[in-house]
């Protein structure tokens, strides 16, 4: 790249690039369907000088004659240098190359990339899951190991001949005593709903296509009403769409309301024409995968369906904002916002926080147990983030959800209410694929339930982002497979049928896994939450940290 013939500080060769496009002109027709569906514009058609040398035969050599010089001009493929369009990796050229001609590989030198990707004195935003040091390095959660088996039945078969109710409750769950107490002093129960331990976790509208948030909810609600599996998903901050809210499958849905109260004018507006309750109200406070300063919907995103729904102008970014003047602390916010939240809709819906793992996540729950309207807890640890996160953020703050969850579930054990406050844990399950004996281990360590977004987005929609820093441009819109893209050109490319169908598969493999899990412990009747005595790790370290068995 040259400026006015001179090299400048941010000049790059293919070679220092994170990615580099390998294009085989043998094989390339110019058909333009790759240059025509990368996100970035990393690549071009560009017209090439070729030279070749021309060899006299045997019968034209004579003295004066000798090879010459034939230059010859063709057009191909090239790649751009400049870092504003570097390759993401993602493989969408070779995705539509119907000759296999084009194809992203990585760089084996060092990403000089990063030095100049940062430009106006913005740090890099960045999509996807935390940089993982290791790929292959296997977390916490992939090292347990479930050691109790029952020798009554053949565990082999045990899950496939018996009925099992894999259910769990979201709300708070009073002794009777104390529910006869509160509805003759309020004339008031809390309310509880049944629901499945796999929920799927905050994604916004917003930072997700139409086209995904679609399917999703398409999902959910033939898994509910079709296969009868009470399977919820919760809205994200930012609102929802107002033709859900007066639908009749708002009652699968978790609304959100968080700092700013973005998309919350829109959903009281509603009020007096919702057909059903929605499941859950869920107060966020605070995510696992950026801890303190929040999200972040960049300016790429907010189109005017959106900002109409936030009520702000169209095309300014929306960091997550402060905590509004009404939340002052934890403490004011149990006796003000959930108890406002319940009067919202009449005392019906349970009303529970989502807070980042923290070591002052205890501070939390103990207040939480002191007061009755209190529906329960998330709690989103560090490995999670579905694209609004920084690197800093992702990279050096937040705290484990084992570990977390763990102390939380022996602190209520302490107290004597393990069994009224449900827990409910988020952040990396199934970060390496193994989403139904993570989601166990954490069930056994103490949750009643389990939530997932980014796993959605890779088994869903099949996701291309990767902790090797493959795509992971949630962030900006530019999604190849038009997974969190609001521009129409991107997100078309997402089927919300097929979507829906994914989504189905992925809940039923993991019912049929869990139960494989669950049945060698001889529990069918009821989730084995809390079961520690049925864990393992051969991590000395980590089994006292969890308080669980050690084996090698």
């Amino acid at each position: 790249m040259l400026a006015n013939g001179f090299l400048t500080p941010s000049s790059l060769s293919v070679k220092d690039l994170l990615w580099q496009v390998q294009w085989d002109k043998e094989k390339c027709t110019l058909c333009g369907r790759c240059t025509a569906v990368c996100p970035v514009h990393a690549i071009e058609l560009g017209v090439h000088r070729k030279r070749t040398i021309q060899i006299p035969s045997l019968a034209e050599i004579s003295p004066g004659v000798s090879s010459s010089n034939v230059y010859q001009v063709y057009h191909g493929v090239r790649q751009k240098t400049d870092p504003a369009y570097a390759c993401i990796g993602c493989g969408m050229c070779n995705l539509v190359c119907p000759n296999g001609a084009i194809m992203p590989l990585k760089s084996d030198e060092i990403d000089k990339q990063r030095y100049h990707i940062n430009r106006g004195g913005q740090a890099r935003s960045r999509g996807g899951r935390r940089n993982a040091p290791d790929v292959l390095n296997r977390g916490t959660l992939d090292r347990i190991k479930f050691t109790r088996i029952s020798m009554l039945t053949d565990p082999a078969l045990d899950a496939g001949r018996h009925e099992f109710e894999l259910r769990t409750l979201l709300g708070r769950i009073l002794p009777p005593e104390e529910n006869l107490k509160l509805y003759r002093e309020q004339g008031w129960i809390p309310p509880v709903r049944e629901i499945y331990p796999l929920l799927i976790g905050s994604m916004s509208f917003g930072a997700l296509s139409p086209n995904m948030w679609e399917g999703l909810q398409m999902g959910v609600a033939y898994l509910n009403e079709e296969l009868g599996m009470p399977v919820r998903m919760c809205t994200g901050e930012g609102g929802c769409p107002p033709r859900l809210l007066r639908s009749r499958f708002l009652k699968y849905t978790i609304l959100q309301i968080a700092s700013g109260y973005f998309g919350w004018d829109e959903i009281i507006h509603a009020l007096p024409e919702m057909k059903e309750d929605p499941c859950a109200i869920e107060i966020k406070y605070g995510q696992g995968a950026k801890p303190g300063d929040g999200g972040l919907l960049m300016w790429y995103k907010v189109n005017k369906l959106i900002a109409a729904i936030r009520g702000v102008p169209p095309g300014i970014s929306l960091p997550s904002p402060p905590t509004h003047q009404t939340k002052y602390s934890i403490e004011e916010s149990v006796a003000k916002m959930i108890q406002s939240m319940y009067m919202a809709w009449g005392f019906r819906v349970p009303v529970y926080p989502k807070i980042s793992g923290t070591s002052t996540a205890l501070a939390v729950l103990n207040n939480l147990t002191r007061n009755a309207y209190a529906g329960g807890l998330s709690i989103d640890g560090e490995d999670g983030g579905t694209g609004a996160a920084y690197n800093v953020s992702m990279d050096h703050m937040g705290h484990p959800i084992a570990s977390n969850i763990r102390d939380c579930y022996l602190n209520l054990v302490r107290l004597g209410r393990q069994n009224e406050l449900p827990l409910f844990a988020g952040g990396g399950i199934g970060k390496n694929g193994k989403l139904a004996a993570n989601a166990a281990a954490l069930i056994m360590l103490g949750a009643s339930g389990v939530q997932v977004g980014k796993y959605m987005m890779q088994a869903a929609a099949g996701c291309v982002g990767s902790e090797g820093d493959r795509c992971n441009i949630c962030n900006i819109g530019l999604c190849p497979k038009g997974i969190t893209s609001q521009d129409p050109r991107l997100y078309r490319r997402l089927d919300p049928e097929k979507v829906a169908e994914r989504v189905v598969d992925v809940f039923l493999s993991f019912d049929t896994e869990l139960k494989k899990i669950v049945a060698p412990l001889g529990r069918s009747t009821s989730l084995p939450i809390g079961m520690s005595d049925a864990l393992a790790i051969d991590d000395y370290n980590a089994a006292q940290r969890l308080q669980i068995n050690y084996v090698v």
